[in-house]
């Protein structure tokens, strides 16, 4: 797509803060533990790690909340967070940012999932999760919905961010799509494999090369495989439109008016994939809710993961860096 469309990609982006997406997933924390690597310990071959400084993150489906705030979009919430110290920040930080919560429900018996990454020189040591990956309670699902059926009319669009952790399963996504099927509101899906048939009738979804390649058992080596992949995911789905995300590769987006398209990648430097997907699904959905084609929002969202594969560690793109990427003023 060549850049004599930045004029309608300025219309686009001035729409984003129009736009209200409702996300809905496995919300966690990412806990970051910074340091640097000078000896190997004498107890074990592993390196030891002097920490300097510790961080945390809202992440997963609310890393996703974060890019949609980051590019000016308006956001609300749905999943499920433990009864402890870390759902309790989690709560609070949202609440910091302006984000209502009424749609993050507290399940007792299961812990708010952390994730820990230890850093040293720029790079990822080790990571170690905190989680329950048991499906939601039905009373919990049904909170959910409930709250999704009283916002429906003020949502433009749906992001599933799916982490397999419990919260998206067959009943939940059956009774999301009987809600937005209804006013005509995009779903859209950055998955986990083992979840692809629950995906059946949604708008978008974003596979990476390897999520594509082992949810249809093709080994994606060439432009051949990789096209009978996206085809048979399209039709397997019923979806309206697949974008694999294919790392240096780049992108490409499958319709289901046949058409197939292939974007070079903008990255320039890549630091860091963590939290890619996350931009990826966030940036697409808030361009075809602010009135882009399929096309138009995976080039906005190539875009903006070139800007976030720079960055260390779970990041998100700022609209002057979109922007500036896509040669806007």
């Amino acid at each position: 797509m060549k850049m004599t469309n930045s004029l309608h990609f300025e219309e686009i982006i001035n729409n984003f803060p129009k736009t209200n997406i409702f996300i809905l997933g496995d919300i966690m924390m990412d806990h970051y533990i910074w340091g640097k690597v000078s000896r190997i310990s004498p107890e074990a071959p592993v390196p030891v790690v002097e920490v300097a400084r510790e961080t945390l993150l809202l992440g997963g489906a609310a890393n996703v909340l974060n890019n949609i705030l980051s590019l000016n979009g308006k956001v609300m919430i749905g999943g499920v967070i433990g009864h402890d110290d870390m759902g309790r920040k989690i709560i609070h930080d949202l609440r910091q940012k302006g984000v209502h919560t009424e749609g993050i429900v507290v399940e007792s018996d299961r812990p708010t999932t952390v994730k820990t990454r230890i850093i040293a020189h720029s790079q990822q040591v080790v990571r170690f999760d905190r989680e329950s990956r048991g499906e939601i309670n039905g009373s919990t699902r049904d909170i959910i919905l409930t709250y999704v059926s009283n916002n429906i009319t003020e949502i433009d669009a749906v992001i599933i961010s799916d982490y397999s952790k419990g919260v998206v399963t067959q009943a939940l996504i059956d009774g999301i799509l009987q809600l937005t099927n209804k006013k005509g509101v995009p779903v859209t899906v950055d998955p986990k494999v083992n979840h692809f048939p629950l995906y059946k009738g949604i708008t978008l979804i974003t596979p990476n090369n390897l999520e594509a390649s082992m949810a249809t058992g093709i080994e994606i080596n060439n432009e051949d495989t990789l096209i009978k992949a996206g085809r048979i995911l399209i039709e397997r789905l019923g979806c309206k439109a697949v974008l694999i995300t294919r790392g240096e590769e780049g992108m490409s987006l499958f319709e289901d008016n046949g058409e197939i398209t292939h974007i070079s990648t903008v990255a320039s430097e890549v630091y860091d994939v963590t939290g890619a997907g996350d931009t990826v699904i966030a940036t697409s959905t808030l361009a075809i809710s602010a009135g882009a084609t399929f096309k138009e929002a995976a080039t906005i969202a190539n875009h903006a993961a070139g800007i976030v594969v720079g960055k260390v560690g779970t990041a998100t793109v700022k609209i002057e860096e979109l922007r500036r990427s896509l040669q806007i003023r």
